[in-house]
């Protein structure tokens, strides 16, 4: 097998030694003092501990120079001597394990099989290591805070979920792939996009239209509206994964590309507006890479009931549930100062329903894409 060109030290002998990067290398050295400081503990006869930082709202920060969220100094340490707390110390020393042998090894591996590799019987108990994955992700996402890593430098990957099409051609791992001639599926946006995978060869768009699910997107694609704006199509699949969210970003940064989404008009779509904008509370840690302070909402707005003459068959009534996370996302530090947002949600509460953007085909199977965005645009008819 050929050896591949990188940087750095070493990690075995032989013909096959593997080379590491300098970024693994920085990894690994984390993992050790990891592991070098609980051993040193059990040595010394002292409980062993992680101090893992805490992911919460109320250890989460509000940089409003920056327009985005932080992640603030709490911690809360994980004891093995805890019987509230021995299994996810030990869910931690295992996947940290795992880490490094991924390293060592130079391969990657998904959450998914991350949690196989993990999941099995303690020896002379009935009691699984993991039981859901759901036990399995948060104790990733907890190394990356304790270590001070990305999960692409844990060597781990997510499922994909989402899609682009538009004037844009990149490398992907060496290949060239014009985004112009996706076809009807388009491209599928990988979980890793930093710049050592995904490179920007080209690019002639003005600008970039993320829509929140595949069905908007596809009603965009089938009528070519990326080339008859000249702009990038991209959809998230609901909640836009980390994947999708650098990406945008990179548009963002890198290419100087305006960002605008068009969502539903209910909370889960201004929910999702505002992490695209300002970060998530339980990945605040990562905002710096994944945060677009300068994102525009274009719509659905609650004003577009009665400007587009909609038919009464569009309403889908607020529930409880809906009312009381609307109040939450009002309340929103970024949201509460704000003029145009507080309007926004107020008069969504008024109207006692919410809206999806498929309602616009009950006026033209094209009217999204060929009025209402186009108008909106030319407007600059959007909320920030």
């Amino acid at each position: 097998m050929a050896k591949k060109s990188v940087t750095g030290r070493s990690q075995a002998t032989g013909p096959s030694a593997i080379k590491l990067k300098a970024r693994d290398q920085q990894t690994l050295k984390k993992i050790t003092a990891l592991a070098d400081d609980v051993a040193t503990r059990a040595i010394k006869g002292k409980d062993p501990v992680v101090a893992i930082p805490t992911r919460s709202r109320s250890n989460t920060l509000w940089n409003k120079k920056r327009g985005i969220l932080e992640m603030g100094s709490a911690r809360q340490e994980r004891q093995l001597f805890n019987l509230n707390q021995a299994k996810q110390f030990m869910q931690t020393m295992l996947h940290a394990g795992t880490i490094k042998e991924l390293i060592d090894a130079d391969k990657t591996s998904s959450l998914r099989g991350v949690f196989y590799k993990a999941k099995h019987t303690v020896a002379g108990t009935k009691e699984n290591t993991f039981d859901r994955q759901e036990e399995s992700d948060p104790i990733l996402e907890d190394l990356e805070v304790t270590l001070g890593v990305l999960r692409e430098e844990l060597h781990i990957f997510a499922e994909n979920r989402g899609t682009l099409v538009g004037n844009l051609t990149i490398i992907d791992k060496g290949d060239e792939i014009n985004c112009r001639r996706m076809g009807s599926g388009g491209y599928g946006i990988p979980s890793i996009v930093e710049p050592e995978v995904i490179q920007f060869k080209k690019c002639d768009a003005d600008f970039v239209l993320h829509v929140e699910k595949g069905t908007v997107w596809n009603r965009f694609n089938e009528d070519r509206f990326w080339e008859k704006h000249n702009c990038i199509l991209t959809h998230g699949g609901g909640q836009p994964p980390r994947g999708v969210r650098r990406l945008l970003q990179r548009f963002n940064q890198e290419l100087r590309l305006p960002i605008i989404c068009l969502l539903d008009c209910d909370p889960w779509g201004h929910y999702i507006y505002s992490v695209i904008k300002q970060g998530s509370i339980s990945l605040a840690f990562e905002s710096t890479r994944l945060a677009i302070p300068e994102a525009k909402f274009l719509g659905i707005r609650a004003k577009d009931f009665h400007a587009c003459d909609l038919s009464d068959a569009v309403k889908i009534d607020l529930s409880e549930n809906d009312v009381k996370r609307a109040k939450e996302i009002a309340a929103y530090p970024w949201f509460e100062h704000h003029r145009g947002w507080q309007k926004e949600i107020a008069a969504m509460l008024q109207n006692g329903f919410k809206m999806e953007v498929e309602a616009m085909i009950t006026k033209d199977i094209s009217y999204v894409t060929e009025t209402y965005v186009p108008q909106r645009m030319k407007a600059k008819d959007w909320l920030e």
